[in-house]
């Protein structure tokens, strides 16, 4: 397939405003600014496009949810954390061609009824919030961005809002409420952002990769995207970021549904020093493993889900045989442990709670009951029992590595020693005193 969203990776100056223009940038806006804001709402949910900042919810639905009698204003919000471990595509967009998305941020604030618009970035990504910034700058000088665009009548202003790192700004309440001013925290829904978001108003979050796609949409059309993936539920390139054991790591751009076996074999490379798979994770650090003998599947939203995992943001982390299964969960708790922003009791404790006890099995010190006492957390954390995923993010690794790895948590179990039982300090009585000390 010939790139789409990475068109212009070797190009010379690919960031700045007149290569894109040169590559047939911002055709796709004049196009749409003389369609109704109902057509563009209507052409892309006709293309397809699902949200591929992990939940998969279809994007032109997801803005057909904004009032559009509303006297208040909406605002749209581009999510460029990416905070999920294992997930680097969103910045290779931006690294290479960040006209392209404010193009697609622009097509969507037209499409919803936004004249403001953010891009919330993650705080540690300093290069990328400059480049996004140059570029609207570029574009502003160019009239794409500002008051009466192109003469159509339509303001629209892009603003860059810098995170603090918090991965629970990922989520899409948590960001809100950050870019407000407040602590990262999610809020219950409903109410839900599209009617409830921003400052109070109707407000559209979606992430960097699914607003790149649009401008390809309105130029192309909905049925040249649906006829990229594997079917209309699965549609238009996909990103695939690969990270682990093997011989190439990077960004693929592929058809939705290229199977898992050809993007870690032919695209990557195959498993790092001719070593065997062992496992994956297809989608990020918060989706269930899936052993080995899984790999054909294709890369899609519904296929992983049938498989018992999760698409989520596209980011396949590869591991070999060499890899100790109680350490990678380890390694994920700890994450998620840390990350957890308090808020809901079954994820503060149950996430904590779920990281002593892998690492007490590790350290050799494990008991059978110990597995119980996981695949408890892992339920009562999990399925709507916090107020956002990251309840689920924690409990779908622990789930899924006790399902098909459960054999090396009992051999850790079988090999383990007793815990030394614990010494109470021996307070001295001073001999001027009573029997008590006192």
């Amino acid at each position: 397939m010939k790139p789409i969203l990475l068109r212009a990776r070797g190009e010379e100056n690919s960031r700045s405003i007149n290569t894109y223009l040169r590559l047939g940038g911002y055709a796709a806006l004049k196009r749409a600014l003389i369609m109704d804001p109902a057509d563009v709402r209507e052409e892309v949910k006709n293309s397809g496009l699902r949200g591929r900042g992990g939940a998969g919810f279809p994007a032109g639905v997801k803005w057909g949810f904004v009032p559009q009698s509303t006297t208040r204003p909406r605002y749209l919000i581009c999510n460029a954390d990416e905070s999920e471990p294992g997930t680097f595509k969103d910045r290779e967009i931006i690294h290479t061609e960040p006209h392209m998305l404010l193009e697609g941020i622009i097509i969507a604030s037209y499409a919803i009824g936004a004249n403001t618009a953010y891009i919330y970035i993650r705080g540690e990504f300093w290069t990328e919030a400059e480049i996004l910034e140059r570029a609207i700058a570029e574009a502003c000088r160019k009239k794409y961005l500002g008051k009466d665009i192109l003469r159509t009548g339509f303001d629209i202003d892009i603003h860059v809002h810098r995170g603090a790192g918090a991965y629970i700004c990922g989520e899409e309440t948590a960001l809100i409420e950050s870019i407000e001013g407040k602590r990262g925290q999610p809020r219950l829904k409903p109410p839900f952002p599209a009617v409830v978001g921003l400052f109070g108003c109707p407000t559209v979050v979606n992430n960097v990769e699914t607003l790149a796609c649009v401008p390809h949409i309105i130029e192309h059309g909905a049925e040249w995207f649906a006829g990229i993936g594997r079917d209309v539920r699965n549609s238009g390139p996909k990103l695939y970021g690969v990270s682990g054991h093997v011989e190439k790591p990077g960004v693929y751009e592929l058809p939705m549904g290229t199977t898992f076996r050809e993007i870690i074999y032919e695209h990557a490379g195959g498993i790092r020093g001719g070593k065997k798979l062992k496992a994956f994770i297809p989608g990020g650090s918060s989706c269930p493993v899936l052993p080995a003998d899984r790999v054909d599947i294709p890369a899609d939203f519904d296929s992983v889900a049938e498989a018992g995992s999760m698409l989520g943001s596209g980011g396949i982390i590869v591991m070999d045989e060499t890899v100790d299964m109680v350490w990678a969960l380890e390694n994920l708790l700890t994450f998620y442990a840390h990350e957890s922003c308090g808020q809901c009791t079954p994820c503060r404790e149950g996430s904590d709670w779920a990281l002593d006890i892998v690492r007490r099995i590790r350290a050799g010190h494990g008991q059978p009951r110990d597995l119980e006492a996981l695949e408890r957390i892992s339920r009562h954390a999990s399925q709507g029992m916090t107020i956002c995923p990251l309840g689920d993010a924690f409990c779908g690794p622990i789930a899924s590595f006790l399902k098909h790895f459960r054999h090396e948590f009992e051999d850790y179990i079988a090999r383990a020693e007793p815990l030394p039982p614990k010494k109470l300090p021996v307070l001295p009585v001073r001999s001027d005193r009573g029997p008590f000390g006192i």
